[in-house]
């Protein structure tokens, strides 16, 4: 399967048009919600854990169940069949985290299901896409691997231009703009 997710009670057709309405909504919802927060300075923080909002974290299971809304009387919409996927929290209510994937796809989910273990998708927008890893971050220095897109990584660090990532059978340096599980210009140690 090339999803990380399963779609509950819809066609294919129906699935993929909604999956490119959600894309284009999540994104421009995104753009839009966090410009005035940065261009301002602030950040938001979660009323249950007092972490800056939005962030990314990953998913803790291989299986996790996506709902309408947080509780388990909400239905599920998706369920998630990867786990390290990164996801974005974009709310906090009790126990439930509002989280959004690389593709848009929006929802519910238990905390206890998450993990704040950075990963990242290297280039989710660009299916076939084959992107070199760096033994350093600089793109003149050796390549060590080629990754294809939706490789997920795990990050170690960024500099605000470079992320040092690694895996099963690769470790290196990836340009930031590469990721979909990183802020562009974050810095992580």
């Amino acid at each position: 399967m090339d999803h990380a997710y399963v779609r509950i009670g819809a066609s294919a057709r129906t699935q993929r048009l909604s999956r490119r309405a959600l894309v284009r909504a999540g994104a421009l919802c995104a753009l839009l919600l966090s410009a005035p927060a940065l261009a301002a300075g602030s950040q938001q923080v979660g009323s249950s854990t007092g972490l800056p909002l939005p962030r990314y974290v990953s998913l803790k299971a291989d299986r996790v169940n996506l709902r309408q809304g947080p509780s388990k009387d909400h239905p599920i919409e998706w369920v998630f069949e990867r786990a390290g996927l990164p996801v974005e929290v974009t709310e906090e209510f009790d126990t439930w985290r509002k989280i959004r994937d690389s593709e848009g796809t929006v929802g519910w989910v238990l905390e206890s299901l998450l993990s704040g273990r950075r990963t990242a998708l290297v280039k989710p927008w660009d299916k076939g896409a084959v992107l070199p890893i760096y033994a350093n971050p600089d793109a003149h220095s050796r390549i060590v691997a080629n990754l294809q897109s939706r490789v997920i990584g795990n990050v170690r660090s960024c500099n605000g231009a470079w992320c040092e990532i690694f895996g099963r059978g690769f470790e290196g340096w990836i340009q930031q703009t590469n990721l979909w599980g990183v802020y562009p210009n974050e810095k992580i140690n």
